[in-house]
């Protein structure tokens, strides 16, 4: 197994979802929810509010976030990033998200393969992202987040 993999295996069972029952979503209706919380970042996002844009996020310092400065943990620390690299709306621009795959890891957690494409008046930016949605108190929400 790669270590990525392993990594992000380990990272699902260690998080503490505060689930209060067995009972989860239909893959079927997971996916759509996960499709929903991805869509509604990318209008946040395209309205540059970054704020509105990490409600997608485990509000949680136990939060991962693995990109080109390294592995940072919590979501204040996740915003702060976010607000420090992105200060105007020419470098927000707008973003386009094209998920490749959402595959269950097990009842309450899925992992997605993506691309992201800025269009910017700075210079466009993409790449590629893998994401661990767990399901928490009836929302889906990020608890990693790999992107390069």
């Amino acid at each position: 197994m790669k270590p990525i993999y392993l990594f992000l295996l380990i990272l699902v069972f260690s998080c503490n979802s505060n689930v209060k029952n067995d009972t989860f979503p239909s893959e079927n209706e997971a996916k759509t929810a996960i499709e929903k919380v991805l869509a509604d970042q990318e209008i946040a996002w395209n309205n540059h509010d970054l704020q509105g844009f990490m409600q997608g996020y485990w509000k949680n310092d136990s939060l991962r976030f693995f990109g080109s400065k390294g592995l940072t943990y919590g979501w204040d620390k996740a915003l702060s990033n976010y607000k420090n690299g992105y200060p105007t709306l020419d470098e927000t621009g707008t973003l386009k998200f094209v998920i490749t795959d959402i595959s269950k890891i097990e009842n309450g957690a899925y992992l997605v393969f993506g691309e992201y494409h800025l269009e910017r008046n700075v210079g466009n930016a993409n790449g590629i992202f893998t994401i661990v949605f767990k399901y928490i108190n009836g929302h889906w929400k990020i608890i990693a987040d790999m992107s390069c």
